[in-house]
């Protein structure tokens, strides 16, 4: 079943469950309202015939009887509106109708409802009782209720006192009732017109229900359709949202989403650039010395290499082949610290005495691109760290400061923070942009490639390898850097469990 559907056959059964239910609850109060309100309109009857029904002999001060005139012409009055009533004496003997009124009862039949003896020491304390739909009329010959459901009476019960002064004295009781299927023909009426609302507000209900769920699915449907979308590939779609309910969450949630995926599919492609690079950079950094060694070995096979030559070819043959060996031992060690396959020996040692070796080895190299280095550095460094992996981030990062700079003061400068050893190398070269900043942690990523060959610069792994490097320590390696204004890469190595390392003599 579609959803609309299902949510049609939801909203119109709790309207109807609800319209139902307080139809029933409407019909049973209004039916007791019906009762109540007849008990109360007989109650006043018997008022009414209570203060002119009693003859009274003042002069005794005695009830001598009931005033059979103004009884006959009540009767004529309430019959025509279905009411009936009897008199009792103080004795329970009825006084009312008797022979004299009894052609004023339907034929065969006359109006004596029975009062039990409860019920009449209930009206001796003045007490007035109201009676449920009962057979009330009684056969003229057999005495017997006439079993009709017709002739079935609600009654009221009201005690008849005579006053005078202080005194008052219990007189008899008035029984009057009125016929329960002019009660029942006002209920009916009542029913059909609630029937009438019932069935009008059951099409009122279902078009409600339609409109209701019609606008559900719709908001649904919009992210059906956003959803094949993005299946098809479009993760530039968005979905509205007005932040009200959990469709809207769901919407956001979905935009979310879409984010995530329009990320992720950038980084993919991405990724896959630069698997192309990479695989285009590796075969270019290996075809060079290959393409090298080769040329040397037919020159050597075809003789056309001087003999004073061929010691220098052999040793250019031998420095290729070292680079070959290099290249892909970088590659190997980088694949080893990636996937955390390199077990780091940290030690306590001098950072300080590390740096200044460093300076002194690549000060040649410094000063063929006319460039030096300017240590700044306290008397001990104190770093806790692989001894050989420190020496080669440092050294890696200090060659590329040589690589992209030229007549500049190479700036190095160490500290200690609390817990950690903090190396800054400033160079003041060629700088990146900050596309190539976020590149360049990429294997055989070059920030300028028409130095893919220079001398210091072969294969484009050093910052890789030294990135990973630093992450195993713990550590980070952050870049800033300008566009023809430089770059300066800080390297910080944390002590373990923020414990300051101690230098051993």
């Amino acid at each position: 079943m579609k959803l609309i559907y299902q949510q049609m056959l939801s909203f119109f059964a709790v309207i109807i469950t609800v319209i139902v239910v307080l139809g029933f609850a409407f019909i049973r109060t209004t039916k007791t309202m019906i009762y109540q309100n007849s008990w109360q309109q007989l109650q006043q009857y018997a008022t009414s015939i209570e203060k002119e029904a009693i003859r009274y002999n003042t002069r005794t001060h005695k009830v001598v009887g009931f005033n059979q005139q103004f009884l006959n012409d009540s009767t004529a009055i309430l019959r025509d509106q279905h009411i009936h009533f009897s008199v009792y004496d103080a004795n329970k003997k009825i006084v009312y109708p008797n022979s004299l009124g009894l052609s004023n009862m339907p034929t065969g039949s006359f109006y004596a409802p029975s009062i039990s003896s409860s019920d009449w020491k209930k009206l001796k304390n003045n007490k007035t009782i109201t009676k449920s739909p009962h057979v009330s009329f009684k056969s003229r010959s057999q005495d017997r209720p006439v079993n009709k459901p017709s002739l079935k009476t609600i009654d009221v019960l009201v005690p008849l006192f005579y006053k005078s002064g202080s005194t008052k004295k219990f007189v008899g009781a008035i029984s009057i009732g009125s016929f329960e299927q002019t009660l029942q023909a006002n209920e009916q009426q009542i029913e059909n017109n609630l029937f009438i609302a019932l069935l009008v507000s059951g099409i009122a209900a279902l078009l409600l229900s339609f409109i209701l769920a019609r606008y559900s699915v719709r908001r649904i449907n919009r992210l059906r359709y956003a959803t094949h979308s993005v299946a098809s590939g479009d993760f530039d779609i968005q979905v509205d949202s007005n932040h009200k309910d959990e469709i809207d969450d769901l919407a956001d949630d979905f935009n979310g989403m879409v984010g995530s995926l329009r990320a992720s599919d950038e980084e993919i492609k991405r990724q896959e650039k630069r698997r192309r690079e990479f695989m285009a950079d590796a075969a270019h950094e290996m075809r060079t010395p290959l393409t090298t060694i080769n040329g040397i070995l037919e020159g050597l096979a075809y003789d056309v290499i001087p003999e004073e030559d061929k010691g220098h070819s052999i040793e250019l043959m031998q420095n290729e082949t070292k680079r070959l060996i290099r290249l892909v031992n970088e590659n190997l060690d980088y694949e080893k610290i990636r996937t955390g396959q390199i077990a780091l020996n940290k030690t306590n040692f001098d950072g300080t005495e590390v740096l200044n070796n460093l300076v002194e080895q690549l000060t040649k190299k410094a000063a063929a691109a006319k460039d030096t280095f300017k240590l700044t550095a306290p008397d001990q460094l104190p770093v806790w760290a692989d001894y050989d992996r420190f020496v080669q981030v440092l050294f890696n990062i200090m060659q590329n400061a040589i690589q992209f700079s030229q007549d500049s003061v190479i700036e190095v400068t160490a500290k200690r923070t609390e817990h950690a050893a903090v190396i800054a190398v400033q160079d003041h070269g060629i700088g990146m942009t900050p596309d190539q900043v976020k590149n360049i942690w990429e294997r055989y990523y070059k920030a300028d490639p028409s130095r893919k060959n220079t001398k210091y610069g072969e294969s484009g792994l050093g910052l890789a390898i030294s990135h990973q490097l630093v992450q195993q320590h713990g550590g980070t390696i952050d870049v800033a850097s300008e566009a023809n204004q430089g770059t300066c890469f800080t390297v910080t190595f944390p002590d373990e469990g923020f414990d300051k390392p101690i230098i051993e003599d």
